[in-house]
């Protein structure tokens, strides 16, 4: 019987004397520039797996075939309609008869905080998208110039703002919404 020494304290030397050990195989992989891992992306079996790599590609931006301007509505709607329910069920306002309009303010005001980000971001002239592991094709025209990403921002506040109010809308009027659906 063969002692195998734990790779964490003693290093791999120890299991690279046994070649039969499972712990040897490459679970984590360098794939670019070289293979080397510290200039290039690691491919795990996480983010190299087909289905997270459909669902990557299905996001908003990444899914080719989109202007900015429709990503940028699309995620917006997505973060203005999510942001609404922290904001109204966990925000300082939450017992008050006017949380809802609490939470819709919150989180238009956060819509917008994160719009000017995005303004300040597409200003500061970003490098292009990199393919990666999950993303190897990512979309070329999305995203490479300023006037698309302020066309992303700008969607992305029309977009926010939306959401909210659908949010709002959802939830002042949830009593007559089960009215009618039973």
């Amino acid at each position: 019987m063969e002692l195998v020494i734990s790779p964490v304290i003693y290093g791999f030397h120890a299991l690279k004397k046994n070649n039969s050990d499972s712990r040897n195989r490459k679970i984590v992989m360098a794939i670019a520039a070289g293979r080397d891992p510290q200039k290039g992306d690691l491919e795990t079996p996480i983010n190299s797996a087909p289905l997270v790599k459909w669902f990557i590609s299905n996001l908003p931006a990444y899914r080719p075939g989109l202007n900015p301007f429709r990503r940028g509505l699309e995620v917006g709607m997505a973060h203005g309609y999510l942001l609404f329910g922290p904001f109204d069920k966990l925000g300082p306002l939450r017992n008050a008869p006017n949380a809802n309009l609490a939470g819709l303010l919150g989180s238009i005001g956060l819509v917008v905080i994160l719009t000017a980000c995005l303004s300040l971001y597409a200003n500061s002239n970003p490098d292009k998208a990199l393919a990666s592991v999950a993303v190897p094709n990512p979309p070329i025209d999305a995203f490479n110039s300023k006037e698309s990403w302020n066309n992303f921002a700008s969607a992305f506040l029309i977009g926010g703002i939306g959401g909210a109010v659908v949010a709002f809308f959802l939830t002042g009027n949830s009593g007559l919404i089960q009215g009618l659906l039973g």
